[in-house]
């Protein structure tokens, strides 16, 4: 017996609708967007303009990015809900100050801090984080106290490659962003509107 398309669909509905009056938990959520492929920011920032949209607070903080010219900076920095702050001085092989660059990570997450304090911001996006735990800029395990003890309804997204696994175990969601090529192996430079 063949099972039509409208049988199959049926069943499948049966599962999902059995699976959200399974979900009845409403908290914030910690999200990890990592791996070494393009858009772990970029999703992020998606989910900034969707929380901006739900007439949520948010706060960014770029741990990493030294530059203020991206145009993810130009459009949320001008909206009234929105604090941006970059706190980072570049990428570590430009800086090449391994001291600077820990003053800068720890100078970044004081900022994060007063955010993760706050209950009226519902969003904290911590953008390139993950590099501070790679070169040693931040305790982790302090970081992670930090982030579960966060006003109960904050959303918090980390962005970075290699998230360390004490990171990915608190998170509730976390996505390894893959990489199969990019424009940029192939000569083409960063372009504005798509790069930064």
């Amino acid at each position: 017996m063949t099972i039509s398309h409208e049988q199959r669909m049926q069943k499948k509905k049966t599962v999902i609708d059995g699976k959200i009056d399974a979900a009845q938990q409403e908290r914030g959520v910690l999200v990890i967007n990592t791996g070494n492929g393009k858009g772990k920011s970029s999703a992020a920032f998606g989910v900034v303009a969707r929380a901006l949209g739900h007439g949520m607070k948010v706060g960014v903080v770029q741990f990493v990015k030294g530059r203020s010219d991206t145009g993810e900076e130009a459009f949320f920095r001008n909206q009234p809900n929105v604090a941006w702050h970059v706190g980072g001085e570049g990428f570590t092989w430009e800086t090449q100050d391994k001291e600077r660059d820990a003053q800068a990570a720890q100078a970044a997450w004081a900022v994060a801090c007063q955010h993760l304090e706050n209950p009226d911001i519902g969003l904290v996006v911590l953008d390139e984080m993950t590099y501070a735990f790679k070169y040693g800029w931040l305790d982790l395990d302090a970081v992670l106290a930090r982030l579960l003890s966060r006003p109960a309804m904050q959303h918090v997204i980390i962005t970075g490659r290699a998230a360390p696994q004490a990171l990915r175990d608190a998170a509730d969601t976390v996505s390894d962003i893959g990489m199969e090529k990019h424009a940029f192996q192939a000569g083409v430079k960063a372009m504005p509107g798509l790069e930064w």
